[in-house]
């Protein structure tokens, strides 16, 4: 068994597992953080944007004025943004049978997969993964097409270029590998090829392996995977929360930012919420609601704005079946599981695909703005003209779930109690702001088996067993022998048949007719004459009494050496060796007639077949 890691972002995963003659890809995350190394793009036209000077070394040796800027100190890329794809020359992704898919986080990369490695396999994903995540993507195709930038800068990608580079540029993995965003029908395509699974659903995989979604607790639909045979069993596990939100089994802490919210908005000053445009949103607009209510404020005005916002509130009402058992009691009443669409019946809550249109003209303040999570698109605008004091002073509330924090990576290990364990190098080590926290590391005997991107890990599975049939017919054929108390064991003589992974045991055909003739007539009227199957012998030969059998025949002088299968005797006066070993014996003897004596007192402590 081998793992391949493709990410070296621990919340944003993309791993491939050979296991059992099946490729498996579990998720393929997106690393949008590369855009940070990107200058915002802005709606409209950006001044002081424009006006930024180009970078230089110092030495003069670099001339990149047309592709980077710098600003504030940090230096950065002025053209399309790019994305940092899993790793593609580790293996070749064509060999991938599937992909699981555990959350719609993690599957922001799957055009890129689906569509350029020439994959044929198929993409596995509950319905709220699949439809929540084509809102996501098509969000992000839509910004990217709203800010589409004709400058593309590839020279400061050049390996000896970047290693000259300062700060992050110098840093960033593989950004010769960096892509632009995917198209619409690239999503279109890549989606069509996923099928839907719902929770302990089995899928049998080419009849090697089962796999299965179970609830993560994380969001809408959100799965940790179990992969097994017969005798093996993985368990993937991903995104997950043990708290308890809106998902099915799996609050957030709401109250620190809950109450930072309600000071701003009495101070006149107004609220920018960067989040996922489905997820944790449909949470924050609950909890904060209800206590800005509950501090008076409850006529301060909600704002959701993304290309997406009406389907993903829509969609967040439908899945019942995905949701927790309290909010599933909701929809039988009949009552809608979220408060947010009470919200929008009220105008307490609008939403908008824009900035500009309906919502510059009807949006008043103080209010709270949620809007994406991308370093371009409406947060920017919202951004500048929080900066020029057209909202006051705001500060802006950001808020991210981690997929699972170290303290409950450190927790989960002890509760499982797994034979083995493998992880990103991340729970190896405390996390980076507490590096004193050497109680959130995972430590486990045997410990557990790091690994980062490129890496690729020899898992310590060693297939010992595999499930064979029998036929019917066959079965009846056997007879079986007590060979101790309770159990039997019967030979078999038949044709092993193997397809799609499963073993059947069969019956020898006897062999066809031979037409008669009138010389072979006679002889064909008689029964062939089949000969007994030779018997098998089974047992242990018993040291001591196999001694005293010895003496009984003269053979006296007898020198017993202990191995680590059995024993050796040496037959000093015949000059001979017998093994008595647990799967064998062994006698070596130049006298034939002796060894033929010593076989047959061998042969009376086994049992024959």
């Amino acid at each position: 068994m081998k793992l391949y890691c493709l990410s070296g972002h621990p919340t944003l995963p993309c791993n491939v597992l050979k296991f059992k003659s099946t490729t498996i890809m579990l998720d393929c995350g997106l690393d949008t953080t590369s855009v940070l190394n990107f200058l915002p793009l802005p709606l409209v036209h950006s001044p002081r944007l424009s006006k930024l000077p180009g970078w230089n070394s110092k030495d003069g040796t670099l001339n990149l004025e047309k592709e980077l800027k710098e600003c504030a100190g940090r230096v950065f890329v002025d053209s399309q943004p790019e994305f940092c794809l899993p790793e593609r020359e580790l293996l070749d992704l064509s060999t991938v049978d599937v992909i699981l898919i555990s959350n719609y986080h993690c599957m922001m990369a799957l055009p890129y997969i689906t569509e350029h490695t020439g994959f044929t396999g198929t993409v596995y994903a509950t319905e709220p993964t699949l439809q929540i995540g084509r809102l996501l993507m098509e969000e992000l195709v839509n910004f990217m097409e709203r800010v589409p930038k004709a400058q593309s800068a590839t020279c400061w990608k050049n390996k000896e270029i970047q290693r000259m580079l300062p700060g992050s540029l110098k840093d960033a993995v593989d950004v010769w590998t960096w892509k632009r965003c995917y198209s619409m029908q690239e999503v279109n395509s890549a989606l069509s090829r996923v099928q839907l699974v719902g929770y302990s659903q089995k899928v049998e995989l080419f009849g090697a392996v089962q796999v299965s979604p179970l609830s993560s607790g994380y969001s809408l639909g959100s799965s940790n995977w179990i992969i097994q045979s017969h005798h093996e069993k993985v368990s993937y596990v991903s995104g997950s929360s043990l708290l308890t939100t809106h998902p099915q089994v799996g609050g957030l802490n709401m109250n620190s930012a809950a109450t930072l919210v309600a000071m701003t908005i009495r101070a006149g000053g107004n609220v920018l919420v960067p989040c996922y445009s489905s997820g944790v949103i449909y949470d924050l607009l609950e909890c904060l609601y209800q206590f800005i209510e509950s501090a008076s404020l409850g006529t301060t005005p909600f704002y959701f704005i993304s290309p997406v916002a009406n389907s993903s509130l829509e969609f967040s009402q439908i899945f019942a079946e995905w949701l927790c058992n309290n909010k599933q009691s909701k929809v039988y009443l009949p009552e809608p599981p979220f408060p947010h669409a009470e919200l929008i019946q009220t105008n307490k809550l609008k939403h908008y695909p824009s900035i500009h249109g309906d919502f510059s003209s009807e949006f008043r303040q103080p209010c709270v703005v949620f809007t994406g999570t991308h370093s371009f698109g409406e947060d920017v605008a919202l951004a500048r003209l929080f900066l020029s004091g057209c909202f006051g002073s705001i500060p802006a509330a950001r808020h991210e779930v981690r997929l699972l924090s170290h303290r409950h990576a450190a927790q989960l290990p002890s509760s499982v109690k797994p034979l083995h364990v493998v992880c990103p190098e991340q729970y190896t080590q405390p996390p980076l702001t507490q590096s004193h926290r050497s109680d959130l590391m995972l430590e486990l005997q045997p410990p557990p088996m790091p690994y980062r991107r490129c890496s690729v890990l020899n898992l310590p599975f060693r297939r010992r067993y595999e499930r064979v049939y029998i036929m019917p017919e066959l079965a009846n054929s056997l007879v079986p022998s007590e060979v101790k108390p309770s159990v039997a064991i019967a030979t078999v003589s038949a044709i092993l048949h193997s397809k799609d992974n499963k073993h059947t045991l069969q019956s020898v055909p006897k062999p066809p007719p031979v037409p008669p003739t009138k010389k072979r007539k006679r002889l064909m009227d008689e029964p062939p004459v089949v000969p007994a199957p030779k018997r098998l012998l089974s047992g242990v030969v018993p040291l001591e009494t196999f001694l005293t059998t010895l003496q009984k025949h003269g053979i006296t002088e007898v020198k017993v050496e202990e191995t680590a299968d059995g024993h050796i005797l040496h037959l000093q006066a015949e000059d001979t060796l017998i093994q008595l070993e647990e799967d064998g014996t062994h006698i070596v003897c130049d006298n034939e007639p002796l060894r033929t004596t010593l076989r047959d007192l061998v042969v009376r402590f086994l049992q024959k077949l």
